[in-house]
């Protein structure tokens, strides 16, 4: 396997970051030149967030494997929100428990090894089985089983109409059966069944990513890809500038103005930026004084002044990424009045990784500040405040979150978010009425009367003031005037596929 040359992150954002005029042209487009030397005709990617747990497709870091066309699972989303088929050709609700789900033939894994039932049935299995759950399982036990060689059957404990969309979920993606490990661990390094191969995963660095010859689908028109995974919003916009990146994920709204209007392209995205608050214990323990916070917020001054206007003031947690739900919402009934804060201290928390957040941070205290809370701020990579956001350590945490990340329907974001046994509960939030209209939406088929009960569950989500969205996002992502087919995704579940090339000198000329 051919070793690239580590592109200069590092340098480069530590340059960019101290720019004060005297910046040597000559040694930038010697980095252009050597990287176009390297890599001709491969993808070079800027990523936002490093990988979290080597990859695994349990977390997170399956979107990445997604985003990449490395994993597949067996069904996907289509552009309406509709089930299309991928490593599963056919399925049908035999009972209300009960999907068979027929298996697509000559599927290949990037090992050599050849779908089957058994290596379906072990993936999700072992998904199931893990602790933490995949975010998409919480609330749901399912068993699963070979049904002959081409074929499984997935069951649910109770009827679940949407059982079949929890299996588009990357954290759900099928690898080969030499990817999990006695010990427990699971790697992706050639262990997918995508148009790409991951080869090489240097630590929270970078990847590297080569065509897959063996694909049952349409072979990749580019060689492979380099992704870097650059946490640096100001390193990551000026690598598209200057050429480093043909692909960079959510450039910061500050750099917008600074980079070529045709080489950004604003996505709509089904993601909120939202402050929860401890419902559990201390100060935000009183709904009042969740109230209080509430009324504080000015969230026009935030989207005008931190996002420039690239965003959309919210009204609920779902925003226009999903048209229906303004048009169910209603106002929230008897509202608790705020307390007086009269100085009382609170901490709030949020991370760098998304460049906005530590600006929003900022203003924030400052509102919060003239309504008369002292505020402590605390804000570190996502990575380092993570698990003390999870355990309930702050009065308010800034998070921008994805609603429809999942099965392309709100409710496994909510209940893993709100919820008494929600996995992801950075409110601490136990309420039985919540619990209760979460369930009732989640018995029903995909619909208009489905729509109606996530309303309803919203409405009692926004009516405990433990969660308070103040605004919807839309990701700016970066690509230069080399690169075609790339994929603007809302649901965050794609960016290369077999289609993405870099066109060679000749065709960028015309």
């Amino acid at each position: 396997m051919r070793h690239l040359k580590p592109w200069p992150w590092m340098a480069l954002a530590l340059s960019m970051t101290a720019l004060t005029g005297c910046f040597d042209a000559s040694d930038e487009s010697q980095q252009k030149a050597t990287a176009d030397a390297d890599t001709k005709g491969r993808i070079s990617v800027a990523m936002l967030l490093p990988p979290r747990s080597a990859l695994t497709p349990l977390s997170d870091d399956a979107f990445k494997l997604s985003r990449w066309s490395v994993g597949e699972t067996l069904v996907v989303l289509n552009d309406e929100g509709n089930l299309a088929p991928a490593l599963a050709t056919q399925w049908e609700q035999v009972t209300p428990t009960d999907w068979r789900f027929t298996l697509r033939d000559g599927v290949t894994f990037h090992d050599g090894s050849v779908l089957d039932a058994d290596v379906v049935v072990n993936a999700l299995r072992t998904a199931t089985l893990a602790t933490p759950k995949p975010r998409i399982l919480d609330g749901v036990s399912l068993t699963i089983r070979a049904d002959g060689d081409h074929a499984v059957m997935v069951s649910s404990e109770i009827a679940d109409p949407l059982l079949a969309q929890r299996l588009t979920s990357p954290q759900l993606t099928i690898l080969a059966q030499s990817a999990y490990a006695d010990n427990g661990v699971i790697s992706p390094v050639n262990a997918g069944s995508g148009p790409f191969v991951l080869t090489q995963l240097t630590g929270t660095s970078s990847a590297t990513l080569e065509r897959y010859d063996g694909y049952w689908g349409q072979k990749a028109r580019a060689p492979g890809a380099d992704i870097s995974f650059v946490p640096d919003g100001i390193a990551r916009a000026s690598a598209l500038r200057t050429g480093l990146a043909d692909i960079v994920e959510a450039i910061p709204v500050s750099q917008a103005p600074v980079i070529d209007s045709q080489r950004i392209h604003e996505v709509p995205m089904p993601r909120t930026n939202t402050l929860y608050l401890n419902a559990d214990r201390g100060v935000m323990k009183d709904p009042a004084m969740r109230a209080a916070v509430r009324e504080a917020i000015n969230r026009k001054q935030i989207v005008d002044n931190v996002y420039e206007k690239r965003a959309d003031i919210a009204e609920g947690l779902l925003g226009p990424a999903l048209p229906w739900a303004a048009k169910l919402r209603q106002p929230v009934a008897n509202p608790t009045a705020p307390a007086k804060p009269n100085g009382v201290t609170i901490t709030l928390a949020t991370f760098t990784d998304r460049t906005e957040l530590p600006e929003v941070a900022v203003y924030l205290a400052q509102q919060l500040t003239d309504a008369g809370f002292t505020v402590k701020q605390d804000v570190r990579e996502y990575s380092q405040i993570e698990s003390d956001a999870l355990s309930g350590q702050f009065d308010a945490f800034i998070l921008s979150r994805a609603t429809v990340l999942d099965s392309g329907d709100p409710i496994a974001y909510m209940y893993s978010d709100f919820a008494c046994a929600g996995s992801f509960n950075i409110a601490q939030l136990c309420q039985p009425e919540i619990d209760k209209a979460l369930e009732e939406a989640a018995a029903l088929p995909a619909g208009p009367e489905r729509q109606k009960a996530i309303m309803k569950a919203e409405n009692i989500i926004l009516a405990s003031d433990a969660a308070i969205p103040m605004l919807h996002e839309r990701v700016i992502q970066g690509e230069s005037a080399r690169v075609r087919g790339v994929i603007r995704d809302p649901r965050e579940r794609l960016l290369i596929d077999a289609n993405t090339y870099i066109m060679d000198d000749t065709e960028v000329a015309q």
